[in-house]
């Protein structure tokens, strides 16, 4: 049975720029922290995988430390993360709740197209797993959202681009590698999908368009819809070629094509 396994942030909704960036930066103010991050600024914070992860990244700056008065102590630190990073979900819901993130064309309408055709469809994210709900019931609404698994957050050791998650996922579900489509935005996600030996669809978005995209199958500006501007096909390496929007006819043809698929046992 073929599937279909999206990412959430910047896949199913522009969240980055819209839901996350805002939601930190309401938190640092929340809490009295000294640090506000620009569009500039988060855009190299992508990089690192998991909400939790950014913010820790702010520990590196010794002026931040001492200014926010983070303690020595790392258990206090870990706690510390996770209030934030509670404040910081909170934040996200009241976004996604409000209308603030806008879903991205031809999400629903591909995710409607594989579950009529009888795909399995799933969602793979380093995202906290409340934020990924709320994502997801606000692009494909709560009905359909109910039957689609979500595998998300803490649910495995290590974050993309490593492929813990794909590797779950496909174990969890019974999936073929083969007949198994990843769709991402980013060159940490592509390669946690490559690394677990799946072949991936590639949706760019403003953060991620320069991003280096070789192992992909496919690379869209987006998936398109019918009353929209034809999408930009920015490379296409298989069989699939899509006109005016992506077509489930398009995720089948990408399919069993894969580069760089790992060795039994390695990692990315």
């Amino acid at each position: 049975m073929s599937a279909v396994v999206l990412d959430c942030d910047g896949v199913l909704a522009d969240t980055e720029r819209y839901g996350h960036l805002p939601a930190f930066n309401a938190t640092f103010a929340e809490h009295g922290l000294p640090v506000r991050w620009s569009e500039e600024e988060y855009g190299r914070k992508l990089a690192i995988g998991g909400g939790k992860e950014r913010m820790a990244s702010l520990f590196a700056d010794p002026d931040f430390v001492r200014a926010a008065g983070v303690p020595d102590d790392e258990e206090a630190r870990r706690r510390l993360l996770a209030d934030w990073h509670r404040t910081k979900t909170a934040r996200f819901r009241a976004l996604v709740a409000a209308g603030e993130v806008p879903a991205r064309p031809g999400v629903a309408r591909l995710i409607g197209a594989a579950l009529d055709a009888g795909w399995t469809v799933a969602v793979a994210s380093t995202s906290a797993e409340e934020s990924v709900r709320a994502v997801l019931e606000q692009a494909v609404g709560a009905g359909t959202a109910t039957g689609i698994p979500v595998f998300a957050g803490d649910v495995v050791p290590a974050k993309k681009p490593d492929p813990a998650i794909y590797d779950l996922v496909v174990e969890t579900l019974g999936l073929s590698r083969d007949d198994t489509l990843v769709v991402e935005d980013s060159r940490n996600g592509l390669l946690a999908a490559t690394g677990a030996g799946l072949p991936c669809l590639v949706t760019v978005n403003g953060y991620t368009r320069d991003e280096v995209f070789d192992e992909a199958v496919l690379v869209v500006s987006e998936l398109g819809e019918p009353d929209r501007p034809a999408i930009e096909v920015l490379a296409a390496r298989g069989r699939a070629h899509p006109g005016h929007h992506v077509l489930l006819s398009d995720a089948q043809a990408c399919l069993g094509a894969v580069s760089g698929r790992r060795p039994e046992g390695g990692t990315a």
